[in-house]
């Protein structure tokens, strides 16, 4: 048996199969000249693949499922690209391009390929805007079988599997939290990255900070993935199955006598009332919040909304993501919420959060986290941000919607999302369509700016919600990514819980709602100095709920701000 140590992610046991997914190959195209008498050969190659793509399409919509709207638009694509494989005036383009120019036929294929997309693109029409990124998403799995590369498609990896790999993205992880994964090893990301956010709303146990562990661990290999204690167990002996199986045991007594909690306020002992609500991904996932006793939803994260539309594959060519789809989707959570209050954030894309959209062009930063995402994102491509207010807007009328900004950094910002807010309004009125006309909008506080200027924040917001996470990364200078520096990642340190109690004062000063919807609303330690900050309204994973509740009821308002007190004094 080996053991292997990382970095506590996510809790909870998993046993499994070891499933390790390998890096990726990135393609790298040369050019050079090929001579007359070797343009057969390259043509040859071309066509080949062409039939193996085409084939590989096909067995592809032969296995699809007909039952659902997602998979006739995954079939609406595939067929698409079969179309595209056998488009006579590209082929013949590309033929000429070759046959004239002479470079080799991959450098052929792939600026012929960007050089039509272009023309699409630039056609000002939606729909041939979508079909270039079919373009070049269909030419490259050519270029991909003629250079012999062969990317992973995550839909590979079976049920029961332990996932060993470098990193996933969150779409990747998206996509396996619909299959039954026992856990996930990896060698990067940090204890507050999306990955692992995502890990833990999913219930699945994560390890970070696994170095070399790819190359130590194979696929097959039965494993013991301990979230808790950071332990990854390959091959373990009987002995240790034993004692992981009473572990296990445990933790399901542990739950069970949770339950008796579901349907009691959250209160402290001495009567003292919080409002528990829950951070979703998906529709479907506000079902299983009120299942487990939510207040409400206090930040649906829409940007895993849009990631959750790849159909079941991150290398599906990007699509719009429209308006009726929008609406349907928060109709639906505003619906099974009822009369509970729910938070959407408009669209918070860009970082480490890339969304597979048309609608936001592709662009590298040296820097992304800095960089053009979140609210600032939204203002650069106002179109995203209408497109999105004015589904939500529509939903208004089918629930208790409140309207969130991310990553504001100005009281500008705040004032330019309300003027495009207000033309959304008045359109929607021409248009005579119902909605609500009072829907609050509010801020994340996830900055040092925005914590520090929050008095002035306070005059041009509904409420705030403090999203941890960010404003613990960009006050610390930390990347919560980035494993190698995570020791250095530390919300309680002093300048991370002045800046929350700042916020806080502002808030009451102001008097306006103010909730925390990062990681520190759902864990023991940190809620407790929170509560003790004067926090009363914490958002959190669904599961965690029913634990929390259970941790307030051990304590008094007093004994809360006693331990809060001990870390602010904390010199």
């Amino acid at each position: 048996m080996e053991v292997f140590l990382g970095i506590p992610a996510a809790d909870g046991i998993g046993v499994g199969t070891a499933f390790v997914i390998p890096e990726a190959v990135k393609r790298a195209i040369p050019q050079k000249h090929v001579r007359n008498e070797d343009i057969a050969e390259g043509w040859n190659r071309f066509q080949t693949s062409i039939k193996v793509v085409t084939s590989q399409i096909a067995q592809q919509l032969e296995t699809l499922p007909k039952e659902s709207k997602a998979n006739d638009t995954q079939r609406e694509i595939l067929e698409t690209y079969i179309l595209m494989l056998g488009d006579p005036v590209f082929i013949d383009e590309l033929k000429n391009d070759y046959e004239t120019k002479l470079y080799n036929i991959e450098y052929t294929i792939n600026i012929k390929a960007e050089e039509y997309a272009g023309r699409l693109r630039n056609a000002g029409n939606e729909y041939l805007a979508e079909r270039a990124q079919d373009i070049t998403d269909v030419f490259g799995r050519v270029l991909d079988d003629m250079m012999d590369i062969h990317p992973f498609d995550i839909n590979q990896v079976p049920d029961g599997s332990v996932i060993v790999a470098a990193t996933l993205s969150p779409t990747d992880t998206i996509i396996l939290s619909k299959r039954k994964i026992a856990g996930l090893a990896l060698t990067e990301g940090g204890v507050s990255s999306h990955v692992v956010i995502l890990a833990r709303n999913y219930g699945i146990p994560a390890v970070v900070g696994l170095n070399n562990i790819t190359s130590q661990i194979h696929t097959g290999d039965r494993i013991i993935i301990d979230g808790r204690t950071a332990e990854i167990l390959s091959d373990p002996d009987k002995d240790t199955f034993v004692e992981y199986e009473k572990k296990i045991s445990a933790e399901k007594k542990h739950e069970e006598a949770l339950k008796a909690f579901l349907d009691k306020p959250a209160r402290t002992k001495d009567g003292t009332d919080f409002k528990l609500y829950a951070n979703i991904g998906t529709p479907e996932e506000a079902e299983y919040a009120l299942g487990e006793g939510a207040d409400g939803i206090g930040l649906f994260r829409t940007e895993f909304l849009y990631m959750s539309t790849a159909g079941g594959t991150s290398t599906l060519a990007a699509r719009s993501f429209d308006e009726d789809t929008q609406f349907e989707a928060y109709k639906r959570v505003l619906r099974i919420m009822g009369d509970k209050p729910v938070t959407i954030r408009t669209l918070d894309a860009g970082g480490d959060k890339l969304i597979n959209s048309v609608d936001i062009p592709a662009f590298a930063e040296k820097n992304p986290l800095m960089g053009l995402r979140a609210v600032r994102l939204s203002l650069e491509y106002p179109q995203i941000l209408r497109t999105q207010l004015r589904a939500l807007y529509r939903a208004s009328i089918y629930g208790n919607l409140n309207i969130m900004l991310p990553l504001i950094t100005s009281v500008e910002q705040v004032k330019q999302c309300e003027t495009i807010a207000r033309s959304v309004r008045e359109e929607l009125r021409s248009e005579n369509i119902k909605f609500n006309e009072n829907v609050p909008i509010g801020i994340m506080v996830e900055t040092a700016a925005a914590a520090v200027m929050s008095d002035c924040l306070a005059e041009v917001s509904a409420f705030f919600s403090l999203g941890t996470n960010d404003l613990t990364q960009y006050t610390l200078g930390v990347d919560r990514e980035n494993s190698a520096v995570s020791e250095l990642y530390d919300e309680f340190n002093l300048a991370v819980l002045r800046l929350i109690a700042t916020t806080i004062d502002y808030a009451k000063k102001a008097d306006i709602p103010l909730s925390v919807c990062g990681e520190m609303a759902g864990r023991t330690d940190s809620v407790l100095v929170l509560a003790g900050m004067g926090i009363r309204s914490l958002s959190m994973s669904p599961k965690l709920i029913s634990g929390i509740k259970e941790l307030l009821s051990r304590f008094t308002i007093e004994e809360l701000q006693s331990i809060s007190a001990k870390h602010l004094n904390n010199l």
